[in-house]
Protein backbone atom coordinates (compact mmCIF):
# COMPACT_ATOMS: atom_id res chain seq x y z
CA UNK A 1 0.00 0.00 0.00
CA UNK A 2 1.37 3.49 -0.86
CA UNK A 3 2.34 5.73 2.16
CA UNK A 4 0.06 8.55 3.10
CA UNK A 5 0.95 12.20 2.34
CA UNK A 6 3.77 13.82 4.52
CA UNK A 7 3.24 17.25 6.17
CA UNK A 8 5.45 20.16 5.01
CA UNK A 9 6.44 21.45 8.44
CA UNK A 10 7.67 18.01 9.38
CA UNK A 11 9.76 17.88 6.23
CA UNK A 12 11.36 21.28 6.93
CA UNK A 13 12.34 20.37 10.45
CA UNK A 14 13.87 17.11 9.44
CA UNK A 15 15.61 18.56 6.39
CA UNK A 16 17.26 21.23 8.55
CA UNK A 17 18.31 18.64 11.07
CA UNK A 18 19.66 16.49 8.28
CA UNK A 19 21.55 19.40 6.71
CA UNK A 20 23.47 20.07 9.84
CA UNK A 21 24.53 16.48 10.04
CA UNK A 22 25.72 16.24 6.47
CA UNK A 23 29.21 16.96 5.31
CA UNK A 24 30.38 19.44 2.66
CA UNK A 25 28.77 17.40 -0.09
CA UNK A 26 25.46 17.73 1.63
CA UNK A 27 24.23 20.50 -0.62
CA UNK A 28 24.11 18.26 -3.65
CA UNK A 29 22.64 15.44 -1.61
CA UNK A 30 20.01 17.77 -0.28
CA UNK A 31 19.10 18.84 -3.77
CA UNK A 32 18.82 15.22 -4.83
CA UNK A 33 16.68 14.46 -1.80
CA UNK A 34 14.38 17.38 -2.55
CA UNK A 35 13.96 16.09 -6.07
CA UNK A 36 13.19 12.62 -4.69
CA UNK A 37 10.68 13.95 -2.20
CA UNK A 38 9.02 16.10 -4.81
CA UNK A 39 8.77 13.16 -7.19
CA UNK A 40 7.50 10.91 -4.41
CA UNK A 41 4.86 13.47 -3.41
CA UNK A 42 3.73 13.91 -7.02
CA UNK A 43 3.52 10.16 -7.45
CA UNK A 44 1.64 9.89 -4.19
CA UNK A 45 -0.86 12.55 -5.35
CA UNK A 46 -1.19 10.68 -8.65
CA UNK A 47 -1.83 7.42 -6.81
CA UNK A 48 -4.38 9.13 -4.56
CA UNK A 49 -6.19 10.63 -7.53
CA UNK A 50 -6.07 7.30 -9.32
CA UNK A 51 -7.42 5.52 -6.23
CA UNK A 52 -10.13 8.13 -5.88
CA UNK A 53 -11.10 7.80 -9.51
CA UNK A 54 -11.04 4.02 -9.15
CA UNK A 55 -13.26 4.32 -6.08
CA UNK A 56 -15.66 6.58 -7.92
CA UNK A 57 -15.71 4.11 -10.80
CA UNK A 58 -16.45 1.26 -8.41
CA UNK A 59 -19.22 3.30 -6.75
CA UNK A 60 -20.72 4.08 -10.16
CA UNK A 61 -20.52 0.41 -11.09
CA UNK A 62 -22.22 -0.53 -7.82
CA UNK A 63 -24.98 1.98 -8.45
CA UNK A 64 -25.45 0.64 -11.99
CA UNK A 65 -25.43 -2.89 -10.64
CA UNK A 66 -28.00 -1.93 -8.04
CA UNK A 67 -30.21 -0.42 -10.68
CA UNK A 68 -29.70 -3.47 -12.90
CA UNK A 69 -30.46 -5.76 -9.99
CA UNK A 70 -33.71 -3.91 -9.33
CA UNK A 71 -34.58 -4.11 -13.01
CA UNK A 72 -33.71 -7.78 -13.00
CA UNK A 73 -35.89 -8.40 -9.98
CA UNK A 74 -38.79 -6.66 -11.68
CA UNK A 75 -38.05 -8.54 -14.89
CA UNK A 76 -37.86 -11.78 -12.95
CA UNK A 77 -41.23 -11.08 -11.37
CA UNK A 78 -42.69 -10.30 -14.80
CA UNK A 79 -41.18 -13.46 -16.27
CA UNK A 80 -42.68 -15.49 -13.45
CA UNK A 81 -46.06 -13.84 -14.08
CA UNK A 82 -45.84 -14.56 -17.81
CA UNK A 83 -44.85 -18.15 -17.14
CA UNK A 84 -47.88 -18.48 -14.85
CA UNK A 85 -50.17 -17.05 -17.52
CA UNK A 86 -48.60 -19.34 -20.08
CA UNK A 87 -49.25 -22.38 -17.91
CA UNK A 88 -52.87 -21.32 -17.40
CA UNK A 89 -53.28 -20.69 -21.13
CA UNK A 90 -51.72 -24.03 -22.03
CA UNK A 91 -54.03 -25.78 -19.58
CA UNK A 92 -57.02 -23.94 -21.07
CA UNK A 93 -55.94 -24.79 -24.60
CA UNK A 94 -55.46 -28.39 -23.58
CA UNK A 95 -58.95 -28.51 -22.13
CA UNK A 96 -60.47 -26.79 -25.16
CA UNK A 97 -58.52 -29.04 -27.49
CA UNK A 98 -59.93 -32.04 -25.69
CA UNK A 99 -63.46 -30.64 -25.90
CA UNK A 100 -63.06 -29.68 -29.53
CA UNK A 101 -61.66 -33.09 -30.34
CA UNK A 102 -64.60 -34.83 -28.68
CA UNK A 103 -67.02 -32.49 -30.42
CA UNK A 104 -65.43 -33.11 -33.81
CA UNK A 105 -65.43 -36.84 -33.21
CA UNK A 106 -69.11 -36.74 -32.24
CA UNK A 107 -69.99 -34.71 -35.33
CA UNK A 108 -68.10 -37.19 -37.47
CA UNK A 109 -69.89 -40.18 -35.93
CA UNK A 110 -73.29 -38.53 -36.37
CA UNK A 111 -72.71 -37.52 -39.98
CA UNK A 112 -71.31 -40.95 -40.87
CA UNK A 113 -74.30 -42.64 -39.29
CA UNK A 114 -76.76 -40.39 -41.10
CA UNK A 115 -74.93 -40.97 -44.37
CA UNK A 116 -75.22 -44.75 -43.88
CA UNK A 117 -78.93 -44.47 -43.07
CA UNK A 118 -79.53 -42.36 -46.17
CA UNK A 119 -77.90 -45.01 -48.38
CA UNK A 120 -80.06 -47.79 -46.99
CA UNK A 121 -83.42 -48.79 -48.42
CA UNK A 122 -84.99 -49.64 -45.06
CA UNK A 123 -87.59 -47.38 -43.43
CA UNK A 124 -86.39 -45.09 -40.63
CA UNK A 125 -88.34 -44.62 -37.40
CA UNK A 126 -87.84 -40.97 -36.40
CA UNK A 127 -88.34 -40.63 -32.66
CA UNK A 128 -90.38 -41.33 -30.72
CA UNK A 129 -90.41 -37.81 -29.33
CA UNK A 130 -91.73 -37.86 -25.77
CA UNK A 131 -90.07 -34.71 -24.41
CA UNK A 132 -91.05 -31.10 -23.94
CA UNK A 133 -92.72 -28.96 -26.57
CA UNK A 134 -90.00 -26.31 -26.30
CA UNK A 135 -87.15 -28.71 -27.06
CA UNK A 136 -89.16 -30.29 -29.85
CA UNK A 137 -89.66 -26.94 -31.57
CA UNK A 138 -86.30 -25.37 -30.83
CA UNK A 139 -84.00 -28.37 -31.32
CA UNK A 140 -85.52 -31.66 -32.51
CA UNK A 141 -87.48 -30.40 -35.51
CA UNK A 142 -84.69 -28.03 -36.70
CA UNK A 143 -82.26 -30.95 -36.36
CA UNK A 144 -84.47 -33.15 -38.55
CA UNK A 145 -84.88 -30.35 -41.07
CA UNK A 146 -81.08 -30.10 -41.26
CA UNK A 147 -80.92 -33.88 -41.78
CA UNK A 148 -83.36 -33.67 -44.68
CA UNK A 149 -81.48 -30.76 -46.22
CA UNK A 150 -78.05 -32.40 -45.84
CA UNK A 151 -78.67 -36.08 -46.60
CA UNK A 152 -80.68 -37.62 -49.49
CA UNK A 153 -83.48 -39.19 -47.48
CA UNK A 154 -86.62 -39.88 -49.50
CA UNK A 155 -89.38 -38.46 -47.26
CA UNK A 156 -91.49 -41.61 -47.55
CA UNK A 157 -88.74 -43.56 -45.72
CA UNK A 158 -89.00 -41.38 -42.61
CA UNK A 159 -91.76 -42.27 -40.16
CA UNK A 160 -92.12 -39.57 -37.50
CA UNK A 161 -93.44 -40.63 -34.09
CA UNK A 162 -94.70 -37.92 -31.73
CA UNK A 163 -97.80 -37.03 -29.71
CA UNK A 164 -100.74 -34.67 -29.63
CA UNK A 165 -101.52 -34.64 -33.35
CA UNK A 166 -98.48 -32.59 -34.43
CA UNK A 167 -98.15 -34.14 -37.89
CA UNK A 168 -98.15 -30.66 -39.44
CA UNK A 169 -95.09 -29.59 -37.42
CA UNK A 170 -93.05 -32.17 -39.34
CA UNK A 171 -94.32 -31.16 -42.76
CA UNK A 172 -90.78 -30.23 -43.89
CA UNK A 173 -89.45 -33.61 -42.71
CA UNK A 174 -91.94 -36.26 -43.80
CA UNK A 175 -95.65 -36.87 -44.39
CA UNK A 176 -95.41 -40.22 -42.60
CA UNK A 177 -96.61 -39.77 -39.01
CA UNK A 178 -97.55 -42.03 -36.11
CA UNK A 179 -99.48 -40.78 -33.08
CA UNK A 180 -98.18 -42.01 -29.71
CA UNK A 181 -101.61 -41.71 -28.07
CA UNK A 182 -102.84 -44.25 -30.55
CA UNK A 183 -100.81 -46.79 -28.57
CA UNK A 184 -100.76 -45.55 -24.95
CA UNK A 185 -103.02 -43.56 -22.65
CA UNK A 186 -102.06 -40.11 -21.31
CA UNK A 187 -101.71 -41.64 -17.83
CA UNK A 188 -99.28 -44.30 -19.05
CA UNK A 189 -97.42 -41.71 -21.09
CA UNK A 190 -97.01 -39.43 -18.10
CA UNK A 191 -95.91 -42.26 -15.81
CA UNK A 192 -93.24 -43.32 -18.29
CA UNK A 193 -91.90 -39.85 -19.08
CA UNK A 194 -92.41 -37.64 -16.03
CA UNK A 195 -88.87 -38.30 -14.74
CA UNK A 196 -87.25 -38.58 -18.17
CA UNK A 197 -87.79 -35.45 -20.21
CA UNK A 198 -84.39 -35.49 -21.91
CA UNK A 199 -84.12 -38.62 -24.09
CA UNK A 200 -80.41 -39.26 -23.64
CA UNK A 201 -80.89 -42.99 -24.24
CA UNK A 202 -83.39 -45.35 -25.84
CA UNK A 203 -85.50 -46.46 -22.90
CA UNK A 204 -87.94 -49.33 -22.46
CA UNK A 205 -90.93 -47.06 -23.17
CA UNK A 206 -89.36 -45.89 -26.45
CA UNK A 207 -88.59 -49.44 -27.53
CA UNK A 208 -92.17 -50.48 -26.84
CA UNK A 209 -93.51 -47.64 -28.99
CA UNK A 210 -91.12 -48.50 -31.81
CA UNK A 211 -92.24 -52.13 -31.82
CA UNK A 212 -95.89 -51.07 -31.84
CA UNK A 213 -95.37 -48.77 -34.83
CA UNK A 214 -93.49 -51.47 -36.74
CA UNK A 215 -96.25 -54.04 -36.06
CA UNK A 216 -98.94 -51.61 -37.17
CA UNK A 217 -97.12 -50.84 -40.42
CA UNK A 218 -96.00 -54.41 -41.04
CA UNK A 219 -92.33 -53.46 -40.87
CA UNK A 220 -89.94 -56.27 -40.01
CA UNK A 221 -86.68 -54.31 -40.19
CA UNK A 222 -86.06 -50.61 -39.81
CA UNK A 223 -83.42 -48.12 -38.83
CA UNK A 224 -83.89 -45.81 -35.84
CA UNK A 225 -83.20 -42.08 -35.78
CA UNK A 226 -83.73 -41.44 -32.09
CA UNK A 227 -83.45 -38.10 -30.20
CA UNK A 228 -80.25 -39.46 -28.63
CA UNK A 229 -78.50 -38.57 -31.91
CA UNK A 230 -79.62 -34.97 -31.62
CA UNK A 231 -78.70 -34.81 -27.94
CA UNK A 232 -75.20 -36.15 -28.58
CA UNK A 233 -74.67 -33.55 -31.30
CA UNK A 234 -75.98 -30.57 -29.28
CA UNK A 235 -74.63 -31.48 -25.85
CA UNK A 236 -71.47 -29.42 -26.35
CA UNK A 237 -73.64 -26.33 -26.88
CA UNK A 238 -75.77 -27.04 -23.81
CA UNK A 239 -72.56 -27.41 -21.77
CA UNK A 240 -71.38 -24.00 -23.07
CA UNK A 241 -68.43 -25.74 -24.77
CA UNK A 242 -69.41 -24.48 -28.24
CA UNK A 243 -71.19 -21.40 -29.55
CA UNK A 244 -74.64 -20.88 -30.97
CA UNK A 245 -73.07 -20.67 -34.43
CA UNK A 246 -71.72 -24.19 -33.99
CA UNK A 247 -75.23 -25.43 -33.24
CA UNK A 248 -76.74 -23.52 -36.15
CA UNK A 249 -74.42 -25.44 -38.48
CA UNK A 250 -76.51 -28.53 -37.66
CA UNK A 251 -79.99 -27.00 -37.44
CA UNK A 252 -82.36 -25.65 -40.06
CA UNK A 253 -85.03 -23.27 -38.79
CA UNK A 254 -88.20 -22.83 -40.81
CA UNK A 255 -91.66 -21.48 -40.19
CA UNK A 256 -94.13 -24.20 -39.31
CA UNK A 257 -96.39 -25.30 -42.20
CA UNK A 258 -99.85 -23.70 -42.22
CA UNK A 259 -102.57 -25.28 -40.12
CA UNK A 260 -105.35 -27.07 -41.95
CA UNK A 261 -108.31 -24.66 -42.47
CA UNK A 262 -110.72 -27.45 -41.57
CA UNK A 263 -109.05 -27.83 -38.19
CA UNK A 264 -109.39 -24.11 -37.46
CA UNK A 265 -113.00 -23.95 -38.63
CA UNK A 266 -114.05 -26.60 -36.14
CA UNK A 267 -112.79 -24.56 -33.19
CA UNK A 268 -115.33 -21.73 -33.51
CA UNK A 269 -112.74 -19.08 -32.72
CA UNK A 270 -113.56 -15.33 -32.53
CA UNK A 271 -112.44 -13.22 -35.46
CA UNK A 272 -109.81 -11.50 -33.33
CA UNK A 273 -108.44 -12.73 -30.01
CA UNK A 274 -105.37 -13.23 -27.84
CA UNK A 275 -104.34 -16.81 -27.10
CA UNK A 276 -103.46 -17.34 -23.44
CA UNK A 277 -101.98 -20.21 -21.51
CA UNK A 278 -100.63 -19.83 -18.01
CA UNK A 279 -99.28 -23.01 -16.46
CA UNK A 280 -97.09 -23.64 -13.47
CA UNK A 281 -93.48 -24.69 -13.98
CA UNK A 282 -90.01 -24.22 -12.52
CA UNK A 283 -89.80 -20.68 -13.85
CA UNK A 284 -93.45 -19.88 -12.97
CA UNK A 285 -94.25 -21.85 -9.79
CA UNK A 286 -97.69 -22.22 -8.27
CA UNK A 287 -97.76 -19.35 -5.75
CA UNK A 288 -100.54 -16.97 -4.66
CA UNK A 289 -98.70 -14.07 -6.29
CA UNK A 290 -98.37 -15.88 -9.62
CA UNK A 291 -102.04 -16.90 -9.55
CA UNK A 292 -103.07 -13.34 -8.84
CA UNK A 293 -100.82 -12.03 -11.59
CA UNK A 294 -102.22 -14.44 -14.19
CA UNK A 295 -105.77 -13.45 -13.19
CA UNK A 296 -104.96 -9.76 -13.63
CA UNK A 297 -103.49 -10.40 -17.07
CA UNK A 298 -106.53 -12.35 -18.29
CA UNK A 299 -108.93 -9.79 -16.84
CA UNK A 300 -107.02 -6.93 -18.46
CA UNK A 301 -106.99 -8.65 -21.86
CA UNK A 302 -110.67 -9.59 -21.64
CA UNK A 303 -111.55 -5.99 -20.84
CA UNK A 304 -110.17 -5.03 -24.23
CA UNK A 305 -111.06 -7.99 -26.43
CA UNK A 306 -111.61 -11.72 -26.74
CA UNK A 307 -109.34 -14.21 -24.99
CA UNK A 308 -108.98 -17.88 -25.90
CA UNK A 309 -107.57 -20.03 -23.11
CA UNK A 310 -105.53 -22.94 -24.44
CA UNK A 311 -106.01 -24.88 -21.22
CA UNK A 312 -106.02 -28.62 -21.62
CA UNK A 313 -107.72 -31.14 -19.34
CA UNK A 314 -105.29 -33.76 -20.62
CA UNK A 315 -102.41 -34.25 -18.19
CA UNK A 316 -99.29 -35.62 -19.85
CA UNK A 317 -96.54 -33.91 -17.81
CA UNK A 318 -95.96 -32.12 -14.51
CA UNK A 319 -97.24 -28.77 -15.77
CA UNK A 320 -100.62 -27.69 -14.39
CA UNK A 321 -102.76 -25.09 -16.14
CA UNK A 322 -104.05 -22.08 -14.29
CA UNK A 323 -107.78 -21.60 -14.86
CA UNK A 324 -108.95 -18.03 -14.15
CA UNK A 325 -112.51 -17.20 -13.23
CA UNK A 326 -114.93 -17.27 -16.16
CA UNK A 327 -116.04 -13.93 -17.53
CA UNK A 328 -117.33 -12.39 -20.72
CA UNK A 329 -115.13 -12.70 -23.83
CA UNK A 330 -113.04 -15.51 -22.27
CA UNK A 331 -113.28 -18.76 -24.27
CA UNK A 332 -111.84 -22.13 -23.24
CA UNK A 333 -110.47 -24.51 -25.84
CA UNK A 334 -110.30 -27.66 -23.71
CA UNK A 335 -113.80 -28.86 -24.56
CA UNK A 336 -112.68 -29.60 -28.13
CA UNK A 337 -109.54 -31.57 -27.23
CA UNK A 338 -108.65 -35.22 -27.19
CA UNK A 339 -105.22 -36.72 -26.40
CA UNK A 340 -104.59 -37.32 -30.12
CA UNK A 341 -105.37 -33.70 -31.05
CA UNK A 342 -104.56 -31.53 -28.01
CA UNK A 343 -101.34 -29.96 -29.32
CA UNK A 344 -102.67 -29.65 -32.87
CA UNK A 345 -105.74 -27.71 -31.69
CA UNK A 346 -103.69 -25.42 -29.46
CA UNK A 347 -101.32 -24.75 -32.36
CA UNK A 348 -104.30 -24.04 -34.64
CA UNK A 349 -105.65 -21.47 -32.17
CA UNK A 350 -102.27 -19.83 -31.75
CA UNK A 351 -101.79 -19.61 -35.52
CA UNK A 352 -104.99 -17.50 -35.77
CA UNK A 353 -104.35 -15.33 -32.70
CA UNK A 354 -103.23 -11.71 -32.75
CA UNK A 355 -100.77 -12.53 -29.96
CA UNK A 356 -99.88 -15.17 -27.42
CA UNK A 357 -99.59 -14.40 -23.70
CA UNK A 358 -98.64 -16.89 -21.01
CA UNK A 359 -95.89 -18.77 -19.22
CA UNK A 360 -92.41 -18.75 -20.70
CA UNK A 361 -91.81 -22.11 -22.35
CA UNK A 362 -92.68 -24.18 -25.39
CA UNK A 363 -95.88 -22.35 -26.32
CA UNK A 364 -94.05 -19.02 -26.35
CA UNK A 365 -91.73 -20.57 -28.98
CA UNK A 366 -94.65 -22.02 -30.92
CA UNK A 367 -96.35 -18.68 -31.58
CA UNK A 368 -93.47 -16.94 -33.47
CA UNK A 369 -93.10 -20.03 -35.69
CA UNK A 370 -96.61 -19.17 -36.93
CA UNK A 371 -95.80 -15.47 -37.25
CA UNK A 372 -97.54 -14.56 -33.96
CA UNK A 373 -95.71 -12.50 -31.33
CA UNK A 374 -95.64 -13.82 -27.79
CA UNK A 375 -95.24 -12.26 -24.37
CA UNK A 376 -93.93 -14.87 -21.95
CA UNK A 377 -93.85 -14.38 -18.19
CA UNK A 378 -91.64 -15.96 -15.57
CA UNK A 379 -91.01 -15.27 -11.91
CA UNK A 380 -87.76 -17.23 -11.57
CA UNK A 381 -84.87 -17.43 -14.05
CA UNK A 382 -84.43 -21.20 -13.86
CA UNK A 383 -84.06 -21.65 -17.61
CA UNK A 384 -80.76 -21.48 -19.47
CA UNK A 385 -80.21 -18.26 -21.32
CA UNK A 386 -78.77 -19.97 -24.40
CA UNK A 387 -82.23 -21.45 -25.18
CA UNK A 388 -83.59 -17.91 -25.28
CA UNK A 389 -80.62 -16.68 -27.31
CA UNK A 390 -81.14 -19.37 -29.92
CA UNK A 391 -84.88 -18.62 -30.11
CA UNK A 392 -84.24 -14.90 -30.60
CA UNK A 393 -81.72 -15.58 -33.37
CA UNK A 394 -83.99 -18.06 -35.12
CA UNK A 395 -87.06 -15.80 -35.05
CA UNK A 396 -85.04 -12.80 -36.20
CA UNK A 397 -83.65 -14.71 -39.19
CA UNK A 398 -87.07 -16.03 -40.09
CA UNK A 399 -88.37 -12.48 -40.08
CA UNK A 400 -91.34 -13.68 -38.05
CA UNK A 401 -92.87 -12.30 -34.89
CA UNK A 402 -90.92 -11.85 -31.70
CA UNK A 403 -90.70 -13.52 -28.32
CA UNK A 404 -90.74 -11.05 -25.41
CA UNK A 405 -89.83 -12.61 -22.04
CA UNK A 406 -90.91 -10.58 -18.99
CA UNK A 407 -90.14 -11.11 -15.32
CA UNK A 408 -93.39 -10.61 -13.39
CA UNK A 409 -91.51 -8.38 -10.96
CA UNK A 410 -90.93 -5.95 -13.83
CA UNK A 411 -94.39 -6.26 -15.37
CA UNK A 412 -95.89 -3.21 -13.61
CA UNK A 413 -92.94 -1.07 -14.68
CA UNK A 414 -93.31 -2.23 -18.28
CA UNK A 415 -97.04 -1.59 -18.14
CA UNK A 416 -96.53 1.92 -16.82
CA UNK A 417 -93.95 2.63 -19.52
CA UNK A 418 -96.33 1.48 -22.26
CA UNK A 419 -99.49 3.03 -20.83
CA UNK A 420 -101.24 5.04 -23.48
CA UNK A 421 -98.98 3.77 -26.25
CA UNK A 422 -100.52 0.36 -26.90
CA UNK A 423 -104.28 0.34 -27.23
CA UNK A 424 -106.76 -2.11 -28.66
CA UNK A 425 -110.45 -1.68 -29.36
CA UNK A 426 -113.01 -3.63 -27.34
CA UNK A 427 -114.65 -6.30 -29.47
Amino acid sequence: MAPGPVGRSWLRRNLARLGRALDADAASDRAELRRFLTTWREQDDTRSRRDLERLKSVEASLEALSRETGDNQRNLARVRHLFSKQRDLLAHVARRTGIDRRTVETEQRVTERLARLSRSALPVIVGPWTGEVGFELLYWIPFLQWVRQTFPFPPERLIVVSRGGVRAWYGHVSDQYEEIFRYVSPADFRAATVDRKKQQQVGRFDRGLIKSVMRTRGIRRAHLLHPTVMYSLYNAYWRYATTVKDLEAHAKFRMLPPVSPELVTGLGLPDRFVAVRFYFSDCYPDTPDNRAFASRVVEGLAARGHVVLLNSDIVVDDHRDFAPAQRARVHVLSANMSPETNLALQAAAISRASAFVGTYGGYSYLAPLYGVSSVAFHSRTTFKQHHLELAHRAFLRLGSARLVPVDVRSADLVGDALAGIVTAPVM
